[in-house]
């Protein structure tokens, strides 16, 4: 199979780009050098490539970053997805797009509404989940116009290794190396009450593939573990393995407008159509984090 990845140098892509060369795909990929905005260029690259499969990764993603920077978060995540869509569609009318959104668009949830499924009411909280939103609705529009082959997927919260700093969980390992390093007895966090569902990344590309040879054309699939863990929670299990006299102290200024207090998806619809389930625990996946960004620091 002949994959285009785009968005391929950011956390998730180079995972899902070393998964299906693993896998035995032929892969190209795009990041940075191409403005996924641009329609020619996008052209350019699908006529080269001319991919069985896409996996549109390239995005915008930061939360906290869109309350500053909606515009330049809706022409990346909505005009970049009508670009890719359309190049796809002129190069290989019968390709498969997988178009990533995210669990973001489901908003504040309740309790009682958990776990969260596909058929769950989209209230998006932020300017990226707006975005990604409006981004679904480009595919789901291509799909119903002429057709097209186009899948989406709504990953929850994922980590793992060679995630970048602003996450919420390398920001944090980070933070307590630094201070582990200085001798310092207290690090500033955000809100640390939200409980989340986290996926392993290497998880999530093994889904996004399984999705693209299984999924059915149209739908949409919710990539999650199941469980919601607080952060407190992942926070004290780091401050054990780093530095267990550390004291963590909110600092106001790491604080959300609007943010989500609970989240936790189900996987059954994935599960049903492929197989898939989560196969890496949380502690594996934290302290691989941790062994990584280590390394990272005692090459600097």
């Amino acid at each position: 199979m002949r994959a285009l990845v785009t968005g391929s140098q950011g956390f998730v892509g180079r995972h899902l780009v070393a998964h299906l060369r693993e896998s035995g795909d032929e892969v190209d990929s795009i990041d940075r050098e191409r403005d996924v905005t641009d329609a020619k260029s996008m052209r350019e690259v699908f006529q080269a490539c001319r991919p069985d499969v896409t996996y549109h990764l390239a995005a915008l993603t930061h939360v906290g970053e869109s309350w500053d920077h909606a515009s330049e978060f809706t022409r990346v995540n909505v005009v970049g997805t009508q670009c890719v869509l359309d190049a796809a569609f002129e190069a290989v009318p019968t390709s498969t797009t997988l178009i990533v959104s995210s669990s973001e668009v489901y908003g504040v949830v309740r309790e009682e509404d958990l776990p969260i499924r596909e058929s769950f009411r989209a209230a998006p909280a932020n300017p990226y989940s707006s975005s990604k939103v409006e981004a679904e609705r480009v595919a789901h529009d291509v799909a119903r116009r002429r057709g097209q082959r186009v899948l989406i997927v709504r990953p929850f919260n994922h980590l793992g290794p060679g995630q970048a700093l602003n996450f919420v969980v390398p920001a944090l390992v980070s933070r307590l190396l630094e201070a582990r390093e200085h001798g310092e007895s207290e690090i500033p966090v955000g809100d640390l009450s939200t409980r989340r569902d986290f996926t392993d990344v290497r998880d999530v590309v093994r889904a996004y593939r399984l999705l693209t040879l299984l999924g059915v054309a149209g739908e949409t699939y919710n990539v999650a573990s199941g469980h919601d863990v607080a952060l407190r929670d992942i926070a004290d299990l780091l401050v054990h393995q780093i530095a267990p006299m550390m004291k963590l102290v909110v600092d106001p200024t790491l604080l959300r407008p609007n943010e989500v207090p609970v989240s936790r998806g189900s996987f059954e619809k994935l599960n049903g159509a492929t197989g898939w389930s989560p196969s890496i625990p949380l502690h594996v996946s934290l302290g691989d984090v941790v062994d990584e960004l280590t390394a990272r620091r005692l090459e600097n």
